[in-house]
């Protein structure tokens, strides 16, 4: 077949397209909410993926947290947190018992109320200890980390977030050096750390960083089970290349000999890793990918039995034509190949409908929520050459219709 003859099929589609305007749109109606369905609910679950991938990113996924985890008191289970909180007997214990241990800090956590000058912010304090940047690289903008010493001493300095010296300080403002009132607590700023963005719909930027010991005694309160020495989370980074697995069970096997767990009882603190976030995340999202497969499947299913629909009518409303055209020469696979040639360029012109509109919905919901979206070059290319196959499978069946009609019966057709 040359072009010339695909270019003649082309036309004489697009002209009886466009003699039925309304009836072609709602026809196609069904493929344009089928691949709009697809390209936003694709582009939102790309931008989700995207997103806890730069945070694991920024995290490390070679850092293993350990939390405080549940325990069992008179036959009362207590919740996740209810453990005899992690301590620095816990941290030191961990450094000294597990290889591959390049760096180690506590994390104590907490909200609180920031003032400077006439300002006042709500937002998170934490609590680390100077290796805490090396754990989670966070450059700086300004100024600089606090030290050992300064953590030993418990000194009243802090680091903050891009969004809190927003929210305190005036452009062009310098807080390096400047006092902030944190809990009515006077802190030094040492430095400004840099921007992160957003991960998962909270703010990283949103916090306050001062010295464990700092907010320990000073800044978070205690709750009615605890420690003198308190950590919080732990958070440790293990050594390029090294076993993640074996270094949680080692972690494991040092922290129930520190915290004296019986032989066959369950642990009271709980180990987790980011990569193992990273691939329970894309397990969801694999099968968040089949599920909607299978919706945008349906739709675009319905979408091809309405074109099919409308095509057949479109040949018996057209029955005289298809005689008329047999009877000058036309033979049965140009007749086929035209009313097939409608079908796919309805559901072509529908599929590139439907990606304008959900690239238009994507662009809102992400300008509305602030969500991060992704619209992938595979996710617009399976999306119309899937709307171009609903045309060759759903219209095929009317097109071999037409190409069968006896042209002396067409041309007697009322």
């Amino acid at each position: 077949m040359d072009l010339r003859r695909i270019g003649e099929y082309v036309q004489l589609a697009l002209t009886a397209l466009r003699l039925n305007k309304l009836r072609s749109a709602l026809t196609a109606l069904g493929i344009i909410i089928g691949v709009a369905s697809v390209i936003v609910m694709e582009a939102i679950g790309n931008g989700a993926a995207l997103a806890l991938q730069q945070q694991v990113a920024a995290l490390g996924t070679n850092v293993v947290n350990v939390l405080t985890g549940s325990m069992r008191i008179g036959g009362r289970q207590l919740g996740s947190g209810g453990a005899v909180p992690l301590s620095e007997q816990d941290l030191r214990a961990i450094r000294e018992g597990v290889a591959g241990v390049v760096a180690i800090s506590g994390q104590l956590n907490g909200s609180v109320t920031a003032v400077h000058g006439a300002a006042n912010w709500s937002t998170q304090v934490s609590g680390v200890h100077a290796e805490y940047f090396e754990v989670r690289p966070w450059p700086l903008e300004s100024g600089r980390y606090f030290s050992a010493a300064e953590v030993a001493a418990g000194a009243r300095v802090a680091l903050i977030g891009s969004s809190v010296r927003r929210e305190l300080f005036a452009d062009g403002v310098d807080p390096v050096g400047e006092l902030l009132r944190v809990n009515n607590v006077p802190l030094e700023v040492i430095g400004t750390l840099g921007t992160r963005g957003q991960a998962g719909g909270s703010d990283p930027d949103d916090v306050i960083v001062v010295p464990l010991t700092t907010a320990r005694s000073r800044l978070v309160g205690r709750g009615a089970v605890t420690v003198p020495d308190v950590v919080g989370n732990i958070a440790v980074r293990i050594a390029d290349g090294s076993d993640l697995t074996a270094a949680q069970q080692a972690i494991a096997s040092v922290l129930r000999r520190q915290r004296r767990i019986a032989p066959g009882s369950e642990d009271n603190f709980t180990i987790r890793n980011f990569a193992q976030l990273l691939q329970a995340r894309n397990d969801q999202q694999r099968t968040l990918g089949y599920l909607l497969a299978t919706t945008a499947a349906m739709s675009l299913v319905v979408g091809g039995i309405g074109i099919m629909n409308i095509m057949l009518v479109s040949v018996t409303e057209r029955t005289r034509e298809i005689g008329l055209r047999m009877a000058v020469g036309a033979r049965a696979r140009d007749v086929m190949a035209q009313f097939l040639t409608e079908a796919v360029l309805l559901c072509l012109c529908g599929g590139l409908i439907g990606l304008l509109l959900g690239a238009a919905v994507t662009a809102l919901v992400a300008a509305l929520a602030g969500w991060t979206v992704s619209i992938g070059g595979g996710t617009v290319a399976v999306a119309l050459l899937a709307a171009g196959a609903v045309g060759v499978i759903f219209g095929f069946v009317p097109a071999r219709r037409a190409s069968r009609l006896d042209p002396i019966e067409a041309l007697r057709y009322e």
